[in-house]
């Protein structure tokens, strides 16, 4: 069995603006990973919950369950920043070595990429990287990389004003790409984006910024991605 701390990464920030470089203070805020984990866990804001505890975080709460199915991965090794885009986060893992076999790596990406308004073509190019990457990580088997959908901000207290039809509408068309690159590199696509719109009815499901969630909302994220956690583990 093999552990490791998370890298604990939080910023104070709720998105990142584009006008700062995405490199800034990147080897202060990410020290470079090289111990040995289980369970890879890429992202952005909601990868790391921004806003909650450690033990509330998705891809912690889902190393939970899987241990009670019998499936002992230890803590998840974080590599994601508040903010970060498609283009941040791969250009940290270009930077960096790390171990090329998790049993578990997941993917989380894109909401930034529609909050500053970067397009489609960029996303689906650069998230196609990322899966190539992530595929290399997960000893070179895209059955063991596990993409998740990007939920509706846009639905939270913090997007009151906005146009949030608009919003829905863009994070649809962000994931109809993160829907058809997974299928095109065989990775399993885990939808949360339903279960995120269940905070029109339910503030408890909001961190207290009113952006993100909470550890109650990415509980339910982590039930909906333990049969496939299982499935990837036991093949």
């Amino acid at each position: 069995m093999r552990y490791l701390l998370p890298l604990l990464i939080v910023i104070a920030t709720l998105f990142t603006s584009c006008e700062k470089s995405p490199m800034d203070e990147l080897e202060d805020a990410l020290p470079a990973p090289g111990m040995a984990a289980k369970f890879l866990a890429l992202g952005d804001s909601y990868t790391i919950g921004e806003g909650v505890l450690p033990t509330e975080r998705w891809p912690m709460q889902l190393s939970v369950l899987l241990e009670k199915e019998g499936i002992q991965l230890g803590e998840p090794l974080y590599v994601a920043k508040t903010g970060w885009t498609t283009g941040n986060l791969l250009s940290y893992l270009r930077t960096v070595s790390m171990p090329s076999d998790y049993d578990l790596v997941t993917l989380q990406i894109g909401v930034n990429n529609q909050y500053q308004n970067r397009s489609l073509e960029e996303f689906r190019s650069e998230l196609r990287s990322l899966i190539s990457i992530a595929t290399g990580l997960a000893n070179k088997s895209a059955k063991n990389v596990m993409l998740l959908t990007i939920p509706d901000w846009g639905l939270t207290p913090y997007a009151t004003g906005r146009n949030t039809t608009t919003i829905t509408s863009q994070i649809n068309k962000f994931n109809t790409v993160i829907l058809e690159e997974g299928q095109k590199a065989s990775v399993v696509v885990v939808n949360v984006n339903d279960l995120s719109k269940m905070v029109t009815s339910n503030q408890g499901f909001v961190a207290p910024d009113g952006l993100h969630y909470s550890g109650a909302m990415y509980g339910l994220w982590a039930q909906r991605a333990l049969p496939t956690a299982v499935a990837i583990i036991k093949e």
